[in-house]
């Protein structure tokens, strides 16, 4: 089974991508060509199911409009995740792993994507 992962933000959105086992951080979209970017990567890679991360308060609210918006645009499954944390621990090892700090900034969404999925896929095993 094809999953996408997703870091939903309301500036940049991460991506991750995994054939049901190790989830891999795929790329940032940002603003609105976000929509055409996933729509062509679903039927690219012949996504099963996209794993959207949620957290809590108004940050889950807006990830939740944006499921139904995503859900208009693509026909594949969709099911949101516990997201807490993910940014923090991509952030900690890009940090022990020596990345800069600019080149942290531009792929932390797509490695905390990569998180939610492991963490979906890890749950499911």
């Amino acid at each position: 089974m094809k999953l996408l992962g997703i870091d939903y933000g309301s500036k940049k959105i991460g991506l991750a991508v995994s054939d049901g086992l190790i989830a891999q951080p795929l790329g940032v979209v940002h603003g609105k060509s976000w929509q055409k970017e996933i729509q062509n990567l679903c039927q690219f890679e012949k996504i099963d199911k996209i794993i959207v991360g949620i957290s809590e308060g108004e940050t889950a609210h807006k990830t939740l409009e944006f499921v139904n918006l995503l859900h208009t645009l693509v026909l594949v499954p969709t099911e949101t995740w516990d997201e807490t944390g993910t940014t923090q621990e991509a952030t900690k090892g890009m940090i022990l792993a020596g990345k800069k700090r600019s080149r942290r900034k531009k792929i932390e969404d797509a490695i905390a994507a990569a998180f939610i999925l492991q963490s979906y896929i890890d749950s499911k095993g």
